[in-house]
């Protein structure tokens, strides 16, 4: 096998499970939705990093890290729409059901395809997703190979990975829901992941990197 290849895998599996907001917005789908929810959110986040990679293929993410004010507008969008799904978290874990009553906390609904727009969106909106991208994929790409083609095929063996992972992720987090359902517990779990959302939407926009 290609030594790059067996780099980049040990690359990507440690940062496919390090904290993020993709895994903050997995385990936020998870406890209020159920594990339903838990595979088209991951899948609209792989779909985020697959796009992301073929994005820096094309020199646009290089255009994004050189433009001052195309990154801050994008890191904005992205650090408000965390900020609101942490916010909506945190309603809902202190309106959606009495702590003493365990039959008051039923699932919430949710179609497929929110579940996927949120995760995507989650990916697209944060320009440090596609910088990291455009340095990170090219050390990969061997002499002779050719660039979009390989970041694309990297990018999908990342996504690959995350699709993976948060689906193992998620569905442990939504068990971890039905033990505590209508407990004191869960409702603290539920407002921590809504707290952390807000923390990540808050540290994406002042972030100076």
């Amino acid at each position: 096998m290609d030594p790059r290849l067996l780099a980049f895998l040990g690359v990507a599996a440690l940062l496919t499970v390090s904290p993020g907001p993709d895994m903050a917005l997995v385990m936020r789908n998870a406890l209020r939705y159920g594990s339903r929810a838990v595979l088209p959110t991951s899948a609209g986040i792989a779909a985020g990093s697959v796009t992301w990679g073929a994005i820096s293929s094309l020199g646009v993410a290089a255009l994004l890290a050189a433009s001052a004010q195309l990154y801050q507008a994008l890191k904005l969008a992205g650090a408000i729409y965390l900020v609101f799904l942490g916010a909506v978290a945190l309603r809902a874990a202190w309106t959606s059901h009495r702590a003493d009553d365990p039959a008051a906390a039923p699932r919430e609904a949710v179609s497929g395809r929110v579940a996927f727009r949120q995760g995507i969106l989650t990916n697209l909106l944060n320009p440090k997703v596609g910088v990291f991208y455009a340095t990170f994929l090219p050390q990969f790409i061997g002499p002779g190979q050719p660039v979009f083609a390989t970041s694309i095929a990297l990018a999908s063996i990342h996504a690959a990975m995350g699709l993976a992972w948060l689906n193992v992720y998620g569905r442990l987090a939504s068990r971890l829901g039905d033990l505590l359902r209508g407990g004191r517990v869960r409702r603290a779990v539920e407002s921590l992941t809504g707290a952390v959302l807000i923390a990540f939407g808050l540290r994406l926009a002042v972030d100076r990197g």
